[in-house]
């Protein structure tokens, strides 16, 4: 195993194409780190700057207690485990397992402990002598995984492995590297852009953001504790519900904002560097909506738009007057539908609501958070107005 140290690394194909913006990163031994971003931020060039495939313009990379940057790719002790599978076809399973380590002029002993263990792990014993056009998807992502294990490598480095797979054999997938990460206990990095797989796998997750990092944390800590708008908004499906509000005042209790509709809510973060008057921006996540009060909770006025029925609950979203989008409630999947265009009321309540100011930044919290994310059902029923 060993820790892979990013500083200050920047990554220019010109002077006035900036790709990466100077990342600062620790990743800890046997730690599994997802990167996680919307299309061209970066996550994946940074990915292959680490395995030497792609030069980095400045800045240190360290692999363990090794300064890396001129370190050739097939000695950084890293393997690399592609989109595509990248199987020779006219090579047995064995043969393509074993091929790296022959090229390296490993023993055949040695070389047929070393893929028979691999193929162990991952349960393909059985595929041996199989070619790749006799395998499914996941058998074939699984020879791309163990081709990369009989190397023995400190870092394991993925990039976008399951997203050639099917629904289903993504979930069975992710559990297989999740176990395959607490058997084997090395150090995993994993560039993905579905929050479901980094939320799943993930001891911490790196949100990029235009050559970036916005934040770093645990999938619970980012989700609950977002650092800014662009998390709170990358994190959840559906979106979190977000909303434009005015600050009324400031107090050791917490901040006053005032909805469109009128009505106040108190909420217990820090606003004492936002003045009166000042533009916010209020988020509340699905489940934590109530389509009737609770103790504390503040109403704010609604109209039903459209119901999805997803099976084990359903999504109910409304109109909100100052709101961009619809914002959205998570039903039981019995819940009675209300009627297209009828008024109801939706209930916050304050110590899940989230407040950004108006560069982004969210405010801090008096208190932390309840951790659980449970949605929390009151009715079966939509108090109408």
């Amino acid at each position: 195993m060993a820790r892979v140290t990013l500083k200050k690394i920047q990554k220019h194909y010109d002077r006035h194409t900036p790709i990466i913006k100077g990342v600062d990163l620790e990743i800890g031994d046997g730690e599994f780190v997802v990167f996680i971003g919307p299309s061209g931020c970066g996550k994946s060039t940074l990915l292959r700057m680490i395995a030497g495939l792609e030069d980095i313009t400045s800045g240190e990379l360290y692999i363990g207690e090794q300064l890396a940057n001129e370190v050739d790719p097939a000695k950084r002790r890293v393997a690399m485990v592609f989109q595509s599978y990248a199987l020779y076809p006219h090579m047995t399973v064995f043969q393509n397992m074993a091929f790296g380590l022959k090229l390296a002029g490993t023993p055949k002993q040695q070389i047929q402990a070393m893929v028979h263990k691999a193929a162990e792990v991952l349960q393909i014993t059985h595929l041996l002598e199989r070619k790749p056009k006799a395998l499914s998807g996941g058998q074939r992502q699984r020879v791309a995984i163990g081709r990369s294990i009989v190397r023995d490598p400190e870092v394991f480095l993925f990039d976008e492995p399951l997203s050639n797979l099917d629904a289903s054999l993504r979930v069975q997938m992710r559990i297989e590297l999740s176990k395959l990460h607490k058997e084997l206990g090395t150090t995993m990095i994993y560039v993905t852009h579905d929050q479901v797989e980094a939320m799943t796998l993930a001891d911490r997750i790196a949100i990029f953001n235009g050559g970036i990092i916005e934040q770093v944390g645990t999938p619970l800590a980012l989700y609950n504790q977002p650092a800014n708008l662009f998390v709170a908004s990358f994190l959840g499906s559906p979106t979190i519900n977000l909303l434009q509000v005015e600050c009324v005042a400031h107090t050791a209790q917490g901040i006053t904002v005032r909805l469109p509709g009128g009505a106040t809510l108190q909420l217990p973060v820090d606003g004492t560097a936002i003045a009166a008057g000042a533009q916010l921006t209020l988020g509340m996540r699905p489940e934590h909506l109530h389509a009737e009060a609770l103790p504390g909770d503040v109403g704010v006025h609604a109209t039903f738009e459209l119901l999805e029925h997803l099976g084990d609950m359903q999504l109910a979203y409304y109109h909100l007057p100052g709101a961009e989008a619809p914002w959205s409630l998570k039903l039981p999947a019995l819940a009675r539908c209300p009627e297209t265009g009828s008024g109801a009321t939706l209930w916050l309540p304050p110590a899940h609501c989230h407040l950004f100011a108006a560069d982004g930044r969210a405010l801090q919290a008096l208190e932390p958070p309840r951790a659980e994310n449970t949605p929390q059902y009151p009715s079966a029923s939509i108090a109408k107005t």
